[in-house]
């Protein structure tokens, strides 16, 4: 068997903020997860998004320490119907006070896209074909 990938991790400092903008984007993600040490939810595409909080990774992992030096967690992209979706989508977040990290532009390689910290400042990136 060949391994097919079937679920991106994140490990989040603060579950509940974490799950909020997640929730915000449109992920389905249990109610009652906030509080719970590892949360997930499925896409329509059947890939799952896992969260686990800090502490859950060190409970197996007691190496385990938070990066730093700016390196990434994580880096996930979110294809929009539209340039204008792309653009409401970083208006919304950035209106609810995530952190902007690129504004909508048009890229050279056709698409409009931008780029949201989450609350771990993690690179969550909008995109969209260009009309």
């Amino acid at each position: 068997m060949t391994p097919q990938l079937d679920a991106i991790g994140i490990v989040a400092s603060d579950m509940a903020a974490s799950l909020a903008f997640y929730r915000r984007i449109g992920l389905d993600i249990p109610a009652g997860a906030d509080t719970a040490p590892h949360a997930e939810a499925t896409l329509p595409n059947g890939l799952r998004v896992l969260w686990d909080t800090e502490e859950t990774i060190r409970s197996f992992d007691p190496e385990w320490t938070r990066p730093t030096g700016g390196g990434e967690r994580i880096g996930l992209a979110f294809r929009c119907d539209s340039p204008a979706e792309v653009d409401a989508v970083y208006t919304d977040l950035t209106a609810a006070g995530y952190q902007g990290h690129l504004k909508p532009w048009d890229a050279v390689w056709g698409q409009r896209y931008a780029v949201v910290l989450d609350p771990d400042g993690c690179g969550i990136s909008f995109f969209a074909d260009a009309a």
